[in-house]
């Protein structure tokens, strides 16, 4: 099965460009091709499509191979040059090679064209890959540097690599203060035993995901941290190191404390009203209540004791009745004459007479 090739043709003869079509035929390629033989022609095809392969004759009529590279470098295009020429001399193809052809080859040797055809698309390739990886790990590298957390790499024996602004933000140190020193200098004293329990599980190829630490600031105070520690393995699978990636919680576990106290205050209370639901000793004379030590006391002492309550003191109806007699009958009395007052004044229906 041929293979699609989208070539542009730089020539003026029609004739040499048909040679050209039928050696890449030959050569198991379906050339999809365009032929141009000017700077503006050259141009437009150029802005109109992507091109897999160029193939310029050095000599035309009213364009040359080398003009024909100066727009491909005007145009920052990376597309395989490739220079097919009857009169080029070596010191000239060496200059074509130099302005940047990738390769040259001779009209009366057109058996080199396929081979170096398919090495340039190779090359093409794998350039286009390592742009591609540059891109990913430039991009990768500005993901590091922005990031919040603090994001380490360091060698098997501790000693740091790289350091993330997130790590010099959470920690105090610049990326020249750390960079070459031990990661011990982040480790409280009652932790150092921390250290080789990592490193004996990087060296073993485990990931210790998002443990619970506490790690040294340059202040000296201490930072509440989740920590992840990754192996780092060069390309023939050796452990060379660790990654460590690490968020500060300290603000979340004082989150979380403060909600556990306020559980803690509420259950409290709650377990103080409910004392107050029981069989309770009340005195049938006094109405005194016994406490839990023995000692009786005031009903509204105790309950306060016991809960949130607050207590206002009035005198019922049938306290004042039994206490204060005499003011109870003046009460009565002045009620009683309010009400035939008001009787007096609403007006009589039965005294309205009625015509017929």
């Amino acid at each position: 099965m041929s293979t699609l090739l989208r070539a542009l043709i730089v020539e003026d003869s029609d004739d040499d460009t048909v040679l050209l079509v039928r050696e890449l035929q030959r050569g198991g390629y379906e050339p999809l091709y365009e032929r141009v033989d000017t700077a503006e022609a050259m141009t437009s095809a150029l802005e109109a499509q992507r091109w897999d392969l160029i193939i310029s004759d050095y000599s035309m009529p009213q364009f040359s191979g080398a003009a024909a590279l100066g727009i491909c470098r005007q145009l920052k295009l990376d597309i395989p040059f490739i220079v097919v020429s009857g009169r080029i001399g070596e010191e000239v193809a060496v200059e074509m090679m130099q302005a940047g052809a990738h390769d040259y080859v001779m009209k009366d040797h057109m058996a080199r064209l396929v081979p170096a055809v398919e090495r340039e698309l190779r090359a093409a390739q794998d350039r286009e890959i390592h742009r591609r990886a540059e891109a990913t790990m430039a991009h990768l590298a500005s993901i590091v540097e922005t990031c919040e957390d603090a994001i380490i790499s360091e060698t098997l024996d501790g000693t740091v690599l790289s350091w993330n602004a997130g790590a010099e933000k959470m920690y105090g140190y610049r990326a020249d203060e750390m960079i070459g020193r031990s990661l011990s200098a982040l480790i409280p004293p009652a932790r150092r035993g921390e250290l080789s329990e990592i490193r004996d599980a990087i060296e073993r190829g485990e990931r210790l995901e998002q443990f619970e630490t506490v790690r040294q600031q340059k202040d000296g105070r201490t930072v509440e941290v989740l920590t992840t520690v990754s192996p780092i393995k060069d390309p023939e699978g050796w452990i060379r190191g660790a990654s460590i990636v690490e968020r500060d919680i300290t603000q979340r576990r004082q989150q979380e404390l403060e909600r556990l106290k306020l559980i803690q205050e509420l259950t409290d209370a709650l377990a103080r009203v409910k004392t107050l639901t029981g069989l309770l000793p009340i005195c049938a004379s006094c109405k005194k209540i016994r406490n839990d030590q023995g000692y009786w006391e005031q009903v509204e002492i105790y309950i306060s004791h016991r809960s949130n309550a607050d207590f206002t003191h009035g005198i019922c109806p049938g306290c004042v009745q039994r206490l204060y007699p005499e003011y109870a009958s003046r009460i009565q009395e002045r009620k009683a004459a309010a009400g035939a007052a008001g009787a007096a004044a609403l007006p009589d229906s039965h005294s309205h007479s009625h015509s017929h």
